[in-house]
């Protein structure tokens, strides 16, 4: 009978502590891991959204630039108001007549610009809002409603740079601008070829020796921008 007894008993105190043990270890390996997983993966999100974002808000920049000057005189950018910001960064106003051929407008917003709601999307700004923890790229509309609005179209940005050329040209980028065009610069009133430069930053993905890990950098998008409007010889 005890002999019998030995050979049927459980597992002792000890055996029991040194499996949970064992079990909790691997348990707890097991979620910091899953854990830092769905950091890296929210992080990388994040900066993917950032991206996304900003590519966008290149595209409509682009867009609306390359039609500045449209039924007017001049290549519709307005110097008084386009520059360099306290912080370094580009800001530019561009102007176009685009509803002169809209019948279904007033006269008056046919005839120029500064009809509120008709006017809409006529003279518009692009700059840097500095915030405390990020930059936006907002775009001000002065006729879209009565007295003006702004809209972010980007966050998370580094820098903005714009660049006026006579001509079209060629470049190198370095860090968050260009190097070496082909062409010196021009004021803006008299560009016919404008090269836009934003910078964005994008946050460590993971801790440093980790599996996944990436670090801070900095992503340069590049636009070239051909102003239809300005009679460019090389096209």
């Amino acid at each position: 009978m005890t002999e019998n007894h030995k050979r049927n008993a459980g597992f002792s105190l000890i055996e029991l502590i040194i499996a949970m043990t064992l079990t909790m270890t691997v348990m707890g390996i097991a979620t910091t891991l899953l854990a830092q997983a769905l950091n890296v993966r929210t992080r990388t999100n994040a900066n993917v959204d950032s991206l996304a974002d900003v590519q966008r808000a290149l595209n409509i920049m682009s867009r609306e630039i390359a039609n500045s000057g449209f039924n007017l005189s001049g290549n519709g950018i307005v110097d008084g108001d386009t520059g360099i910001d306290a912080n370094g960064n580009s800001v530019i106003r561009l102007r176009s007549n685009t509803n002169k051929y809209d019948e279904t407008v007033s006269t008056a917003a046919r005839s120029g610009i500064g009809v509120d709601v008709a006017d809409a999307g006529e003279d518009i700004k692009y700059f840097i809002f500095k915030t405390a923890n990020t930059n936006l790229l907002a775009r001000y509309d002065q006729y879209a409603v009565a007295g003006g609005t702004s809209t972010v179209l980007a966050n998370r940005l580094d820098s903005l740079h714009i660049h006026y050329y006579s001509q079209k040209v060629s470049y190198e980028t370095s860090g968050c601008d260009l190097t070496s065009p082909s062409s010196g610069e021009v004021t803006p009133s008299a560009a016919k070829y404008v090269v836009i430069a934003v910078c964005v930053n994008l946050a460590a993905v993971g801790r440093p020796g980790a599996a996944g890990y990436q670090p801070p950098q900095s992503v340069l998008l590049v636009s070239d921008v051909t102003l239809r409007n300005s009679n460019l010889p090389n096209y």
